[in-house]
């Protein structure tokens, strides 16, 4: 090389390294974990079994202890709350008011928010709606579906939620409030759909990631969703609803998630979680499945990365004279007979599993079990 050439290609050498670096920039990406509970009910035996002689109150802290950390994993637990926190006389079915120890187990438990617009709503007329309200604002926990008057209602909903750089916009509805009409000034969310559309356009003007519509609905104790479940959740999604989470069947019915196609988003529906806690007993009632969804967002889209369900069993053994009650996550409790000391126990457990997991493989689509400690395919 010739000293013209050295020359040349040192001053190359020099532009190379004074020039501004060319960084490729790289994508944002966030998460945000979301977790349903199917209904939490609040029967007569629930309430004795929640009752401590020694000092009068009532606390229900024990029936989570075995689910607490599942509730707690996720970024956002969502919990249908479908009794009324009213104050004494405390009584289950069929017009619930159950302690606020419920509430409060459940905060402490790892439920982050309370959806209320359900058939029980109204079980103690204005006074227990508002005193329920009351109580769950003093816990700090936010909640969707109720409201003392149209003014709270139009400055507080839709809910909006923002976790890890995520916004979602929670909404819920109920079909009725068995027969009680909704006394003024106070709110109940029903089902209309001129108001559902309202609220809609509502819930994306506030820019969210997502949009997740609550809905208790559909026909009790049967296992498929009907014609009017499926008739309103295509208004739904039409109106821009990205994921419905049902209730109010107390049997768990399907779930489907549907990737975006064509000119179509992607999509959501769980027909029915089922029971979270109660003292129903009946095959199918005595459990419910915990619905989880991740969200994914790289820079501005946002997509559901992950589905599945979790299966769980309500325990309800006799300590000390006195039923009590504990939810347990079933897949965690199908191969330890030994935890149970009565052996029916177990078998009613074993026989809300398979006959769950039958059903839903077969009617599911694109949602699969998640069970504890096993990798998904």
């Amino acid at each position: 090389m010739n000293p013209q050439q050295i020359k040349r290609c040192l001053f190359t050498i020099i532009l190379l390294l004074t020039l501004p670096l060319c960084v490729i920039p790289q994508e944002d990406t966030t998460s945000c974990s979301l977790l349903f509970t199917g209904d939490i009910m609040g029967h007569d035996t629930q309430i004795q079994s929640a009752y401590n002689d020694s000092t009068g109150e009532y606390h229900y802290d024990t029936c989570f202890f075995a689910i607490r950390s599942i509730l707690r994993s996720t970024d956002i637990t969502v919990g249908n709350l479908e009794v009324t926190l009213a104050g004494k006389p405390y009584k289950g079915y069929p017009q619930f008011s159950t302690p606020d120890g419920m509430a409060l187990a459940l905060k402490k438990a790892g439920v982050d928010v309370l959806v209320q617009a359900n058939n029980h709503a109204l079980d103690r007329g204005k006074t227990g709606l508002e005193r329920t309200l009351g109580v769950l604002d003093l816990l700090e926990m936010p909640h969707a579906g109720t409201y003392r008057n149209k003014e709270e209602r139009d400055s507080t909903y839709p809910l909006l939620i923002e976790k890890n750089d995520i916004r979602i916009c929670l909404l819920n509805y109920t079909y009725g409030t068995n027969g009680i009409p909704v006394p003024e000034p106070t709110v109940v969310n029903l089902i209309d759909r001129g108001i559902i559309k309202k609220d809609l356009e509502k819930a994306r003007m506030m820019n969210p990631d997502k949009i997740i519509v609550c809905m208790h609905w559909g026909t009790e104790y049967e296992p498929l969703p009907d014609a009017q479940q499926r008739s309103l959740a295509e208004f739904l999604f039409g109106e821009g609803a990205d994921i419905i989470i049902g209730s109010h069947p107390h049997v768990i019915q399907p779930m489907e998630r549907y990737p975006a196609r064509d000119e179509l988003k992607e999509r959501v529906v769980v027909w029915s979680t089922g029971n979270f806690i109660s003292n129903q007993k009946t095959p199918g009632t005595d459990g419910g499945a915990l619905i989880y969804l991740r969200l994914e967002k790289t820079d501005s889209i946002c997509t559901i990365a992950e589905a599945g369900y979790l299966l769980c069993w309500v325990y309800r053994p006799v300590v000390n004279y006195r039923q009590q009650f504990f939810v347990l996550p079933a897949a965690e409790y199908e191969h330890d007979p030994l935890f149970f000391p009565e052996k029916s126990h177990y078998q009613r457990m074993r026989e809300f599993i398979l006959e769950s997991r039958t059903h839903l493989q077969r009617h599911n689509t694109g949602f699969s079990e998640i069970i504890p400690g096993v990798k998904a395919e």
